[in-house]
């Protein structure tokens, strides 16, 4: 292994910023990105030499090959950790302007929501894969929250708990417990685990998250990051009492004045409650 990609390597197993998810996504972009600048003829590099230089080619290589904005955002917050650890911060610029990178594309009109019936769970033979995928459609968790999940910590009666540990932002947030059927779910994770984890005790996560795809894809179930969409749409017209452009409702211009803020202000609910920080992030859910 070359000094570099091994230097990283080591670097991400001493600084466990996130969730599972989070660190091992930066694991794998920052070995890419070491192997990138071993291409581009920057053979002895260490962490710590990292310079402008480096990170300008990067960036005009991954727009010449026509990466996504998304992706290349998620590769420039990679930089600005590693700049972070080493204490060069300035490395990096702080706006992706600067590089002139595209703004994301957040919208689609197509909706990505996916639904789960009764029928399509009693095909899941595993009761904790079963409960974690109960805990997706009714609260619009995360695969990695949802398998990871306590109900005997969560359940704070009138709304969830989630701990930073389990989240992909490496935040905890709450989701509100509004129906009666967020409730039933509840109570049923109550009696399954009580106060366990939907981890059983001989199992770490790794283990039954490929428990979780193995029985998800036997069941013939996919896509199940659609579960957060169904969610937001659910929940959006919850607050608004109308559908969501995904769902076939009004498009924002066509919103009265009135209802323009009572939609601005569903957005911000829904992408907080998904574990957003900005209402943008709404319109990948929600269509605009």
């Amino acid at each position: 292994m070359r000094d570099l990609n091994y230097q990283l390597k080591q670097m991400c197993k001493r600084n466990r910023d996130g969730s599972y998810s989070t660190q091992a996504n930066r694991a794998r972009m920052l070995n890419q990105i070491a192997n990138q600048l071993h291409g581009m003829g920057y053979r002895r590099m260490t962490t710590r030499s990292l310079k402008p230089k480096h990170v300008d080619a990067l960036v005009k290589r991954w727009l010449s090959e026509g990466m996504a904005a998304g992706t290349v955002k998620n590769r420039m917050n990679c930089l600005r950790w590693w700049a972070a650890k080493v204490d060069r911060r300035n490395v990096v610029a702080r706006s992706n302007e600067f590089y002139g990178i595209p703004d994301r594309q957040f919208v689609s009109n197509d909706s990505k929501a996916v639904i789960v019936d009764e029928n399509a769970l009693a095909n899941v033979k595993d009761d904790l894969v079963r409960m974690s995928l109960e805990l997706q459609r009714a609260f619009g968790l995360r695969r990695e929250e949802a398998i990871k999940f306590m109900p005997g910590y969560a359940d704070l009666g009138n709304r969830v708990r989630l701990k930073a540990s389990w989240t992909k932002g490496g935040k905890e947030r709450v989701v509100p417990v509004l129906t009666k059927e967020q409730r039933a779910v509840l109570d049923r994770a109550h009696r399954l685990v009580g106060a366990g984890s939907l981890i059983p005790p001989q199992k770490n996560y790794i283990q039954q998250l490929r428990t979780y795809e193995r029985h998800t894809t036997q069941a013939g179930l996919s896509k199940l990051h659609g579960l957060r969409h169904a969610y937001a749409q659910s929940r959006y017209q919850q607050l608004t009492g109308w559908t969501c452009p995904a769902a076939g409702g009004p498009v924002s211009r066509n919103l009265s004045a009135e209802q323009q803020k009572v939609d601005h202000q569903a957005r911000l609910t829904v992408s907080l409650e998904l574990g957003h920080v900005r209402e943008q992030i709404s319109a990948v859910y929600l269509a605009r």
